[in-house]
């Protein structure tokens, strides 16, 4: 497994947490972007990427991408039982979690329906940037759910 880089991971979330990169669609006004915008910092961070069509975890374009790139719960899935190419997560206790690592948030009865990237931790208080609703080192205690996962960034497979 390769080392992830976290520090290049947390500076693209904070270079592009307010304009995104032209480079990616910006699904904003189609379901979100939040996912799609943490793909990118994990792609940032040095993490291959997986062209399986089905099970893979990729961005082409819009229109060719994988469901793990743009879906918070198809991510969360593929980060936990990746054994090919691309990135590779744990489940970790939210207090655990390092610069670079991924918050999920469930903030309705329904699924997980949000993902945030770490970008600062400071006196034990998590700072986070995100898309959706833009956030730039927005702290972790400002936002509202009802359940959270911290999905910590083991490394990535080549």
């Amino acid at each position: 497994m390769v080392k992830y880089n976290r520090v290049l991971a947390a500076k693209y979330a904070q270079t592009y947490a307010i304009k995104p990169n032209p480079k990616y669609y910006f699904f904003d006004t189609v379901g979100g972007d939040c996912t799609n915008f943490i793909s990118q910092c994990l792609y940032a961070g040095g993490c291959s990427m997986n062209y399986n069509k089905y099970y893979g975890w990729f961005y082409i374009n819009s229109n060719s991408r994988s469901p793990s790139w743009t879906s918070v719960n198809y991510l969360k899935r593929f980060l936990l039982s990746n054994s090919s190419p691309g990135p590779v997560a744990k489940i970790c206790p939210i207090n655990e979690l390092e610069i670079g690592d991924i918050i999920q948030l469930r903030q309705t009865e329904n699924d997980f329906n949000h993902s945030l990237i770490i970008t600062k931790i400071e006196d034990g208080n998590i700072f986070v940037c995100a898309h959706s609703l833009p956030a730039l080192n927005k702290p972790l205690s400002e936002y509202n759910y009802i359940e959270a996962i911290g999905l910590h960034i083991l490394g990535y497979n080549l």
